[in-house]
């Protein structure tokens, strides 16, 4: 079995798809193999456009993933963007449906990117939520955090819950151009909370390797 890590965030819209993006090219410049998964998806008409995206980034680097169809990258897609429990009727999903698409991305790369829908809370039918698939996948986690005000608040709440949930993370902030307050607001006390803290944009291969070294342990 490849590497697993499952990248989730504190909310939707925060960067995960950019991340998973990142990622791919820290760990093909590593010289790994890289492959991509991304169980469901909400808001597909036609073509799902985040698990589409992540599979023509991993082609660019890992040509063997050509074997793969978007129907192997995203095992649920469902039209209305809303959580799956809204979007699939509140209908089970079983967990099984998402192994053989695993298993045939992981015959074909050294370590796969597991992206999450939304945030961690997220419910995906009447049991499960979307922290649950990190642990069924026994995947190392990445948690992606925005810089805007009330960051604190959401990057603590979401630590909490992996921790409460038992699965190994790391965590990382996706700053943008417009979180101009950041460095006043929020920064001061992640500096003090954290000895290390990680940004997508300035420290990805760090990331990377922080992530491979927590599988290791």
């Amino acid at each position: 079995m490849s590497k697993r890590i499952f990248i989730t965030a504190t909310n939707t819209n925060i960067g995960k798809t950019y991340t998973t993006k990142k990622l791919i090219e820290a760990f093909s410049r590593m010289g790994l193999r890289v492959g991509v998964y991304k169980p469901i998806e909400t808001g597909v008409d036609t073509l799902p456009p985040d698990g589409d995206d992540l599979f023509q980034c991993a082609l660019r680097y890992n040509q063997a993933l050509e074997s793969l169809s978007i129907k192997d990258i995203v095992t649920l897609s469902l039209p209305l963007p809303a959580a799956p429990f809204v979007a699939n009727n509140g209908q089970p999903i079983p967990f099984e449906l998402f192994e053989k698409s695993l298993e045939k991305i992981e015959a074909l790369c050294d370590l796969v990117l597991i992206e999450g829908a939304g945030g961690l809370m997220v419910p995906l039918d009447e049991v499960n939520m979307m922290i649950d698939l990190p642990h069924h996948f026994n995947a190392v986690t990445l948690l992606v955090t925005h810089c805007n005000l009330g960051c604190i608040n959401d990057t603590l709440l979401s630590i909490k819950a992996l921790e409460d949930a038992s699965i190994p993370y790391q965590w990382a902030l996706n700053c943008r151009q417009d979180d101009a307050s950041f460095e006043t607001t929020s920064l001061p006390y992640f500096s003090h909370r954290f000895e290390t803290i990680y940004r997508i944009d300035q420290d990805i291969d760090a990331i990377a390797k922080a992530l491979l070294d927590t599988i290791t342990h």
